[in-house]
């Protein structure tokens, strides 16, 4: 799978933005898709993701603030409520939905994006 992340961008605190990413190639149905997020200075964590069933989880930090979904080819991630401290590049990613793993770790995923720039100002 092919992955191409967009949306990214400058929103100042409190507002929103919808990240989108674009899934190309082999099957994406089975596939298990998420959003992580690296700031500077800080490792790459987990956001969100959505499984093949429908089923979504979310980092405690973003829980109530973020939503995301799926349709046939593509991945969002609605951001509300945005905080200085959710400013980093946020990379979509993708893995075979095994059912073995719960997918919040980057190491369950095999396909990323290029990441997508979000900057939140004050």
């Amino acid at each position: 799978v092919q992955l191409q992340a967009s949306g990214g961008g400058l929103v100042q605190a409190g507002g929103s933005l919808r990240l989108s990413c674009a899934a190309s190639g082999r099957t994406f149905s089975g596939n298990v898709m998420g959003w992580f997020r690296r700031a500077p200075g800080k490792e790459r964590e987990f956001v969100a993701n959505v499984r093949r069933g429908g089923r979504t989880a979310y980092a405690a930090s973003v829980r109530g603030r973020f939503s995301i979904s799926r349709d046939n080819a593509n991945v969002y991630l609605y951001m509300s409520s945005l905080k200085p401290e959710d400013a980093a590049v946020y990379y979509c990613a993708s893995a075979w939905d095994s059912g073995v793993y719960v997918y919040t770790r980057a190491s369950d995923f095999d396909s990323w994006g290029q990441g997508t720039l979000v900057t939140v100002s004050s």
